[in-house]
């Protein structure tokens, strides 16, 4: 499950009703996510949140899908840009501080425990964020079981 907290925000964040029509850069965004959702290969979904993010370069909710595409794929120097790039523009969402977190572990640079304790606060603050990054990490570790940045994250 990508991201359920950005699956929710990002239409909210988005949604532009004109003539009860959805936003093509809304339906791209879901069409992605849905992609994701169903187990499709990383590579094209991860082009798909690149051209959304060509058309808005500040959409949070894509930067911060891209990261961990990016963190999935093993493109860990692209994940820390796109990581970095979403935490920027909503520092307060706590799955583009849990992304942040894996990538700065996985380029080996400093920073995580400042986020992990971010992400700590706000579940302890909300319970339904803890549970949603459960989902989240459960679903990193679905697609990839031996993920040992994603192990010490989920401690």
């Amino acid at each position: 499950m990508l991201l359920k907290l950005v699956d929710v925000e990002a239409p909210l964040q988005f949604k532009q009703i004109m003539n009860n029509e959805i936003n093509p850069i809304e339906e791209d965004f879901n069409s992605a996510l849905s992609k994701y959702k169903d187990g499709q290969d990383l590579i094209p979904i991860v082009q798909d949140f690149q051209k959304i993010i060509q058309q808005i370069p500040n959409h949070f909710a894509a930067w911060t899908c891209l990261a961990w595409l990016q963190l999935l794929l093993k493109n860990n120097e692209e994940a820390l840009a796109a990581a970095r790039q979403a935490v920027r523009l909503n520092q307060q969402d706590p799955q583009a501080r849990m992304n942040l977190s894996l990538a700065l572990l996985a380029t080996k640079n400093k920073g995580v425990r400042e986020n992990v304790e971010f992400i700590k606060n706000m579940g302890m603050m909300m319970p339904d964020v803890k549970s949603d990054l459960k989902e989240s990490l459960e679903a990193g570790f679905k697609r990839d079981q031996d993920w040992p940045d994603l192990t010490i994250i989920k401690k």
